[in-house]
């Protein structure tokens, strides 16, 4: 994934003056290029393979060895021994895995949920079949056959959230396991007929008893690019994707029961919806997805985060199915389409694929969500958004690349419109830079225009040793971007981020080293709004992790200039294979951004906390618990207000998960979340919130597009009904989490039908 932001020489000169020279170990040589490319030749056989076969030692198709450390080691041989063999029929390809273990024992192979795989020991194919070195899909498999699949983009890095149809069986042996990886050709895009060229791969072996990765060919982090090292995969003929059309007909019902807090009675109310997707592959290589009224409930929660007291908004993943595939082609360094930002559509069309060195993306969507939300009184109300985005990309050989993007929204008599070009440039094997310019047209409901334009670019360099990053962005006050995530504008913001990192040999710590970050930010008058000087220091122990950060900062907020600090710590650790553990503490400074009416904005003292653990008793049992903290109090200057001695407001939020996974289809999922917002009202303007969340999941997964989902929920505030009203009277904050004030049950179903 990209690091951030850096000034090369600065830091250059704080390496050479502050590194002790006892630190250092013997220099390596820093190989101007990656390993050697190597070739597999793989041929067609005519029935498909057996695991029994490998485990057996009668195995099919190519043999491949000479895996290499990626980490710890750099281009070291793989610890214990592991081979691929690869073979194709013509429908499917085949890759099976037989890894030996030193001490068997180690090996970690839970049955657990789709995804939820890398505290385990794993393999992975990674394959690009237009050999772009830009992109390629990711194939992972724990050793008893529990999958997980995403795509990989240079300068985006990795995106699990991608989902396709293909299997993979796994078994424990005396001296390792064994696993083999079925992936239809259906489920890939790639060139097809008589010579379609080479496709890039990569096979992969995670040992996380060791925190080794290990890579066919070899990979190391001293170049700049991941799938610009593969290896190239020959032979692949006569084969296509065929035939590619599939249905995705869901339906869900949901039936509810919510308290209005104005009056205090509980209405009931049932939703019944229906929809289609559909999906059609084009000359191999081009998708069409469209869609009637999709599917766009989220079975999964969000992760539990800290929202009060913030300045700019918090971010939260899309998890909706619609948007996953292939969503990288709609990312841009600034990000101008956050598919969140689309609620309620009920018609929507996209297109997504390659054509020779180009690559193309294209959506068109309805939003029933603003007419709804817009006030009566507004022309636009009870009226639809359209979106449009269309996204353009050119690729060169060099894994240089320059795209372009257009989003048009049009809602009533209001628009927005953006275009945008941005470009990544390799520079040599450890250098790249990258760039954005885009310009914004709005109009707003009542007529009014706003123009608008920002830039980005910037440099990285990667490294074992050393790793580098400077970044610089300008957004002019005008910029509206209604479809995409720019928390700021207004601003011209320089950042830098650099890292060093020592491996010694024969030692328990992995690696270690300082880190250091720097930005500055100013309005387009040259007042300066922010800075941040940051100097964290951290080491790696095998699978424990910790870290330390000293900042020293500055921010402008209300025309006021707020001298800040804080010391944060952070550790985690995997390293016993029943339980893994987190904790975070940080204390510092920081403004009270939301006073109570009449008060002052003033510099407060925050204490932000969190800790988890995660246990696995049982191989199909996971708890899951996690505990947030965060507390604002007045700063020793102040006088004192607050609630005891010093508080201004305190937030806890505690989660609790269980999940029982019966198969690898079936699975049981049960969360208890609280989240308590305990302010001081004469110090902060926040209401006394007490909420609680019981959530229960059956899941029934077969294959991505085929799963059966049915869920409870029940909600609880701490809500009582004001004793100054006569009955039924409004509800007023106070107490605890007793009262309920939503149930719901829903049933979602869905099935792939594919030809």
């Amino acid at each position: 994934m990209p690091l951030k932001f850096a000034s090369v020489l600065s830091f250059a000169a704080l390496i050479a003056c502050a590194t002790p020279s006892s630190a250092q170990p013997a220099p390596a040589p820093a190989p101007t290029q990656a390993a050697p490319q190597k070739r597999i030749a793989v041929s067609r056989v005519e029935a498909p393979p057996k695991l029994q076969d490998y485990i057996d030692g009668r195995p099919a198709g190519v043999e491949v060895t000479g895996f290499l450390q990626r980490d710890p080691g750099d281009l070291t041989p793989v610890s214990d021994p592991t081979t691929a063999y690869l073979a194709y029929t013509q429908d499917t390809l085949f890759v099976a895995f037989v890894c030996k273990a030193a001490d068997p024992s180690s090996i970690r192979a839970r049955m657990a949920k789709r995804e939820s795989i890398f505290d385990d020991d794993w393999v992975a194919v990674h394959l690009d079949p237009f050999q772009e070195k830009q992109r390629a899909y990711m194939f992972f498999s724990n050793p008893i056959g529990i999958q997980a699949d995403g795509v990989t983009s240079e300068g985006s890095g990795d995106d699990l959230s991608y989902d396709t149809v293909w299997s993979a069986e796994g078994r424990r042996t005396a001296d390792g396991y064994a696993v083999l990886i079925a992936i239809p050709f259906k489920s890939l895009r790639f060139p097809s007929g008589t010579d379609p060229g080479a496709w890039g791969i990569a096979l992969q072996r995670n040992i996380p008893v060791r925190a080794e990765n290990a890579f066919w060919p070899g990979i190391t982090n001293r170049i700049n690019g991941f799938s610009s090292q593969f290896g190239a995969l020959d032979g692949v003929t006569g084969v296509s994707p065929g035939r590619n059309v599939q249905f995705i007909p869901y339906g869900t019902f949901a039936g509810a029961r919510v308290l209005d807090e104005t009056d205090g009675l509980r209405a009931g109310d049932t939703d019944v919806r229906a929809g289609v997707d559909a999906k059609i592959v084009l000359r191999d290589k081009i998708t069409v997805d469209a869609t009637v009224n999709p599917d766009f409930s989220q079975v999964e929660s969000d992760e539990p985060q800290v929202t009060i007291n913030q300045r700019y908004e918090v971010f939260f993943p899309e998890k909706r199915p619609f948007f996953l595939e292939n969503a990288d082609y709609f990312q841009t360094p600034i990000t101008l389409f956050f598919s969140r930002r689309i609620g309620d559509p009920q018609f929507g069309t996209r297109v997504t694929g390659r054509a020779g060195r180009w690559a193309v993306g294209g959506l068109a969507i309805d939003d029933r969500r603003p007419g709804r939300t817009i006030e009566a009184t507004s022309d636009a109300y009870r009226r639809r958004a359209f979106d449009g985005i269309f996204v353009a990309r050119r690729d060169f050989a060099n894994q240089s690349r320059v795209g372009v993007m257009a989003t048009d929204r049009e809602f009533g008599p209001s628009s927005n419109r953006v275009g945008s070009v941005d470009t990544r440039v390799r520079l040599d094997s450890q250098w790249f830079a990258e760039g954005q310019a885009f310009v914004t047209r709005n109009t707003a409901l009542d007529g009014t225009k706003t123009d608008g334009a920002g830039l980005w670019a910037a440099v990285h360099r990667s490294g074992r040793r050393f790793t580098t990053d400077v970044y610089y962005q300008d957004l002019t006050a005008g910029v509206r971007v209604p479809l995409g995530f720019v928390p700021r504008t207004d601003i011209r913001q320089a950042q830098y981020f650099g890292t060093i990192r020592w491996r010694p040999k024969d030692s328990k710590v992995t690696s270690h080293g300082p880190n250091m970050f720097v930005q500055g930010t100013w309005d387009h008058d040259g007042t300066p709004q922010d800075w941040i000087v940051r100097f964290p220091y951290s080491a790696q122990f095998g699978q424990t992790y910790l870290f330390a950060r000293h900042a020293q900062m500055m921010e402008r907020f209300n025309g006021v200039d707020y001298r800040e600090w804080e010391n944060i710590v952070n550790a985690s650790s995997s390293a016993i294979s029943w339980v893994s553990w987190n904790v975070f503490y940080g204390h510092g400074t920081r403004p009270n951004y939301y006073p109570a009416d009449g008060v002052p904005v003033t510099l407060a003292t925050f204490d932000d906390a969190s800790a988890g653990l995660t246990f696995r008793p049982l191989a199909r049992l996971l708890l899951d618990e996690t505990y947030i903290y965060s507390r604002l109090s007045p700063s020793s200057s102040s006088s004192g207000q607050g609630q005891g001695p010093s508080s201004i407001f305190d937030n806890h939020i505690v989660r609790s998960k269980v999940n029982y996974q019966f198969t690898r289809a079936l699975s049981l999922r049960g969360i208890l979340d609280y989240n308590g917002v305990l302010p001081n009202p004469a110090a902060v303007a926040l209401d006394r919130r007490k909420h609680l969340t019981a959530d229960v999941l059956l899941t029934y997964l077969v294959h991505p597009g085929t799963a059966l989902y049915v869920g409870y929920t029940d909600g609880y505030d701490n809500l009582h009904p004001d004793p100054a009203e006569p009955a039924p009277a409004p509800l007023r904050l106070g107490g605890g989490p007793t009262v309920s004030t939503g149930r719901q049950i829903f049933v979602k179903s869905s099935y792939l039908f594919r030809f």
